[in-house]
C-alpha cells in the first residue's frame, strides 16, 4: 500500500472546504425558509434554488478538499467525464430529497426518507468523483470505513433535511448551517480514510486525464457564473412575491351603515 497525503497544502484546503460548505448550507437553509413562507407560486422555485445551492455547494466542498489529496510517489490526474458526472450527482440527489422532505407537511417519515436517498446520493456523488482519479495503479477502499462514510453522509442529509424544514431565524441558520458543514466535512474525510493506493511497478505508459489544478479554472468560472444567475433568480422571485403580495391580502370590507331609526 502506497503513503497518501489528504493535507498535502496543510490546513488550507480543509479549512476553504469547511467554508464552503457552510456558505452553501447557510444560503440554501436561507432558501427553503423563503420557500416555506411563500405561496405554493413561488415555493417551488425557492426549493430548487435551495437544492442547488446545497447540492453544488457539497459538491465544490468535495472538490477544494480533493486538491490537498496527494500520492507523493505517483503523478495525480482526473477524469473530465466522471467528475462533471459527480457534480451532476451531487444536485440531483439534494434536489429530490429536498423536495421529498420539503413538499407538503413536513413530517418524519418524509424527512427520513428523504435523508437516506440523499444521503446514498452524496456517497455515490463522492465515490463517483474518487473513481475519476487516476494514479500508475489502482484505488481500492476498506469496506468498513466505506461503510461508515456512508452512514455519516445518510445522518447528515437527514440532519440537513430537518433543519431545512425547521430553521427560521438568522441565529438558527447560522448554527444549522455550521452542523451541517461539520457533517458534509466528516463524511468526506472518513471517506477519505478508507483510500488504498497500489501503485503498479511495472507500469510504463503516462497517467491519462487533467491535472487537479487544470480542473480549477474551469470549475471556479463555472461555479461563478451559476452564483451570478442564482443570485438573479433569487431577486427576480423576491420582487415577483412583493408584486404579488397585495393581491393576497384579503380585500377591506366595506363598512355597514347602520340602519336609519324609524321616528316613533
Amino acid at each position: 500500500m502506497t503513503p497518501t497525503d489528504m493535507f498535502a497544502h496543510g490546513a488550507l484546503n480543509p479549512a476553504f472546504a469547511f467554508a464552503l460548505a457552510f456558505l452553501a448550507s447557510g444560503l440554501a437553509l436561507t432558501c427553503a425558509a423563503r420557500g416555506r413562507a411563500a405561496g405554493s407560486r413561488h415555493r417551488q422555485r425557492w426549493l430548487t434554488l435551495a437544492a442547488i445551492t446545497l447540492g453544488g455547494g457539497i459538491w465544490l466542498m468535495h472538490f477544494t478538499a480533493m486538491l490537498g489529496f496527494d500520492v507523493p510517489a505517483s503523478p495525480l490526474r482526473y477524469d473530465v467525464r466522471l467528475t462533471a458526472v459527480s457534480a451532476v450527482l451531487a444536485g440531483g440527489v439534494v434536489f429530490v430529497g429536498l423536495f421529498v422532505a420539503g413538499t407538503g407537511r413536513p413530517r418524519p417519515v418524509r424527512v427520513i426518507s428523504g435523508g437516506v436517498f440523499t444521503g446514498l446520493g452524496v456517497s455515490a456523488m463522492h465515490y463517483t468523483g474518487m473513481a475519476a482519479v487516476r494514479v500508475n495503479g489502482y484505488l481500492t477502499y476498506e469496506a468498513n470505513l466505506v461503510l461508515a462514510s456512508v452512514l455519516v453522509a445518510i445522518v447528515a442529509a437527514i440532519v440537513a433535511l430537518w433543519l431545512s424544514v425547521v430553521v427560521r431565524g438568522r441565529a438558527q441558520v447560522l448554527v444549522a448551517g455550521a452542523v451541517m458543514a461539520v457533517a458534509v466535512c466528516a463524511m468526506h474525510y472518513t471517506a477519505m480514510t478508507a483510500v488504498r493506493v497500489h501503485l503498479d511497478d511495472a507500469w510504463l505508459g503516462p497517467v491519462e486525464g487533467v491535472t487537479p489544478i487544470s480542473l480549477e479554472l474551469p470549475i471556479t468560472l463555472a461555479a461563478s457564473a451559476a452564483v451570478i444567475v442564482l443570485a438573479f433568480v433569487a431577486m427576480h422571485t423576491v420582487s415577483a412575491e412583493e408584486r404579488d403580495a397585495p393581491a393576497r391580502r384579503p380585500a377591506p370590507q366595506p363598512r355597514r351603515r347602520p340602519f336609519p331609526k324609524h321616528a316613533g
